[in-house]
């Protein structure tokens, strides 16, 4: 994908996980890439994909903090030369708790970090990108968008508020050149998935609902990012694209 070189892309909550496996795959094709997470290991994260010869910078963040994130996002800006062409709006967090035990602070901050911070982001980079007419804005939901997922209240509503505000954010924007889509990952062998994998029983419920047979590996998420940052996805605005192995389609 030449069209992708010396592009600039933040990757929200990168250090690990989907998040890593997107920023690396952006990283391959020649992407200059800002990360923004809370966690220490972000620094460690930028050090191993610059030993790879990749650019790659980092601004540490808490996107819970919404009055902070025009700040972070100037950092993270800067850090980029002032360019910006591809926004993944990767980071969230999740509180998988029965609705009535789930306290509504923990409700909020789901909805904080899933939800407003990613329209924050995704409003001060189309400032940037309507000075050229083009960017690519990508949005991480779920299958649990669609699905309504277990012990999962906070996160599967906030998830459908994603793709809703993917489609309003198309619709506005479209004409600018800014294409938004959202991804739907299904379930993936990551960090936010270990109370599933380290539950047999549960586990193997989940499984049996995936065509493929198996939960995906990060690796396998990257090809789907690499298509909507790229001009092969000029065409494709305010979609839901699940990376599920069949699990929407049963």
């Amino acid at each position: 994908m030449k069209d992708l070189q010396s592009k600039k892309a933040i990757v929200t909550g990168a250090s690990q996980g989907l998040g890593l496996a997107m920023a690396e795959a952006l990283c391959e094709e020649g992407v200059h890439v800002c990360i923004i997470d809370i966690s220490d290991k972000l620094f460690d994260t930028v050090a191993m994909l610059k030993e790879k010869g990749y650019e790659a910078t980092g601004v540490q963040a808490d996107l819970s903090k919404i009055d902070e994130i025009s700040n972070v996002f100037t950092e993270a800006l800067e850090q980029l030369n002032g360019e910006l062409d591809i926004l993944v709006n990767n980071a969230g967090i999740h509180k998988p708790l029965p609705a009535e035990e789930l306290p509504i602070a923990d409700f909020k901050r789901v909805f904080d970090v899933n939800v407003v911070a990613v329209f924050e982001l995704s409003r001060l980079a189309a400032g940037v990108m309507k000075e050229k007419q083009k960017g690519k804005i990508i949005n991480i939901a779920s299958v649990l968008a669609v699905q309504g997922g277990f012990n999962a209240t906070a996160y599967s509503a906030s998830k459908g508020a994603v793709l809703q505000l993917t489609k309003s954010l198309s619709n506005e924007w479209a004409n600018d050149g800014i294409h938004v889509n959202a991804v739907a990952p299904g379930y993936f062998n990551t960090e936010l998935n270990q109370h599933i994998l380290t539950d047999e029983k549960r586990y193997a419920e989940l499984v049996s609902r995936v065509p493929s047979g198996r939960f995906g590996e990060p690796t396998e998420i990257g090809g789907m990012i690499k298509f909507l940052s790229s001009e092969l996805s000029d065409f494709t605005t305010g979609a839901l694209l699940p990376v599920d192995g069949g699990f929407l389609g049963r």
